[in-house]
Parts: C-alpha cells; structure tokens; sequence
C-alpha cells in the first residue's frame, strides 16, 4: 500500500469518527457520579468544577478525553466522585450545549444553572451593576 492509499483511509476513519460524534446516546448519572459544571481550568489535565450537590472540586481530566474534548469554564461535565477524597473527582464525560439542555428539561440539573453560557450560576440582581449612568455634567468633563 502506497502512501496516497494510506492517507485516504486515514481521512476516512476522521470523518467516520466525527459523524458519531453528533448522535450519541444521553448519559444519565449513576451511583458515584455527579453532574457539576466548569468554573475554571487550571491547566496540566485539571478543573475547578461547582458540582450539582454544592461542593467544589478539583477534578482531574481522564487520559482519554485528555487533548481530544475541549473543556472550557462554563461546561457542563459529569465527574465521578472518589470514595477516599471528597474534594476531588474525575472528569468522565462533557455534554454537549444540546445534551446539557435535555438534561435540563428532564430535571436532572437545577433551573438555576446556566448551560454552557460560562458562567455557572444565574444571579439576577447582578445585571443591574453592570452598568455605570453618568449625569450630563459628569459627561461634558469627560
């Protein structure tokens, strides 16, 4: 096999992979596991992630998602809970937007939490500080 063949089956195997990727089946969490969402990443594999039960813990990135699932802050994600260490867990899978809001609407995460807008809780009273009124005299001397 020559290597024009073998570049061909390699670009055949990516698109295959990317196909199945968009129609997986919805993963419910089990006894060990724990919904959470991304507050930060930290680099070298790890997160700080807000889990659904109100702790935070330092979660550590498998080694096969590691470099091929991009997590970023505001993600929700599934980790499984260690039994010897309550602060820290282990990232399992990350839900895509669309995932995160079946699972929403099936009441398997609070309708407080916001899905994949990286910020990981809604605070309505802080949308009024956002902004800053100047009286018209305080803009003229600007």
């Amino acid at each position: 096999m020559d290597n024009h063949q073998a570049c061909q089956r390699i670009r055949v195997k990516e698109v295959k992979n990317e196909a199945d990727d968009d129609k997986r089946e919805l993963v419910f969490k089990e006894i060990g596991q724990e919904h959470g969402q991304v507050l930060r990443m930290l680099g070298n594999g790890r997160c700080e992630v807000m889990c659904i039960d109100g702790t935070n813990r330092l979660c550590h990135i498998r080694g096969k998602m590691h470099k091929k699932v991009w997590i970023a802050a505001g993600d929700i994600i599934l980790v499984s809970l260690r039994d010897y260490q309550d602060e820290k867990a282990d990232v399992i899978l990350m839900f895509m937007p669309d995932e995160a809001r079946l699972l929403k609407a099936y009441g398997e995460l609070p309708e407080t939490i916001r899905v994949n807008d990286g910020l990981p809780f809604e605070d309505d009273d802080q949308g009024a500080d956002d902004y800053i009124e100047f009286a018209e005299e305080d803009i003229d001397k600007i």
